[in-house]
């Protein structure tokens, strides 16, 4: 392998495995959003469905 291909190797790693990191630290600071955003509650839309019949 070249320097340059060793190169990009490591640089691909660092990436990869950096966000994997990442995102598990930022996951666990923050498990749950706080707050949803608007349209984000059960409207309970099947009670309102029209009758099904067997026929």
């Amino acid at each position: 392998m070249t320097g340059v291909a060793i190169a990009f190797l490591i640089l691909a790693i660092v990436v990869v495995w950096g966000g994997l990191i990442a995102s598990a630290l930022y996951l666990r600071s923050r498990p749950e959003p706080s707050s949803y955003p608007p349209g984000g509650t059960d409207d309970h839309r099947e009670d309102s469905a029209p009758i099904e019949h067997d026929t």
